[in-house]
């Protein structure tokens, strides 16, 4: 579940995402369940800079709505609704991808993950850039299609189809839904 955070929800924000964004974190959250029910990790990513913004380099220089991440802004919380549970692990993260400069992928590996189900935003941009690193370390990629969200629904078609087409295989919410459900909880213990 990647960046969930109350920035693409609060109006008032450089980075509301409107509609968008509200369907991908309702079709998120059901997906978290299935995920659980199967006994399959969840993980979710928030952005985090110090309060200089160093830490974002030229990514935080080039994005000025990036300032909503920075400590104590409300913003940068996690979205109303996505509150996360004890056994799930949070890894934060300054650069679009959940794999660039964060323990994400040797993590997965140790856990024995060879399959990644990919939801969040936006998906243009921090979506697209997880996605390409996943297939890039050599995990199986699906980007659940109704669980991603962006400020507009022209690069969210756009981007599912270039991921669909060269990095991943997008599928739809009852498709993943049905998928964790062929899992035996207690056979992954």
């Amino acid at each position: 579940m990647i960046d969930f955070a109350q920035a693409y929800y609060d109006p008032d924000c450089p980075l509301f995402g409107g509609e968008g964004c509200v369907s991908a974190l309702d079709a998120a959250l059901q997906l978290r369940i299935a995920a659980k029910k199967a006994g399959i990790p969840v993980i979710l990513t928030r952005v985090s800079y110090h309060p200089s913004g160093r830490d974002g380099g030229r990514f935080f220089e080039k994005a000025a709505p990036l300032e909503v991440f920075l400590p104590g802004r409300s913003t940068a919380e996690f979205a109303v609704g996505l509150i996360p549970d004890p056994d799930e692990v949070i890894i934060t993260k300054q650069y679009p991808s959940a794999f660039f400069g964060t323990s994400l992928a040797p993590m997965l590996t140790t856990m024995g993950c060879d399959s990644l189900l990919l939801s969040g935003l936006t998906t243009s941009g921090c979506i697209r850039a997880s996605c390409v690193d996943a297939m890039s370390h050599g995990f199986r990629t699906l980007v659940v299609s109704e669980a991603c969200g962006d400020r507009h629904h022209a690069p969210h078609d756009a981007n599912l189809f270039d991921m669909n087409a060269k990095y991943a295989d997008v599928i739809g919410l009852e498709d993943a839904v049905r998928y964790l459900a062929t899992f035996d909880r207690h056979a992954l213990a």
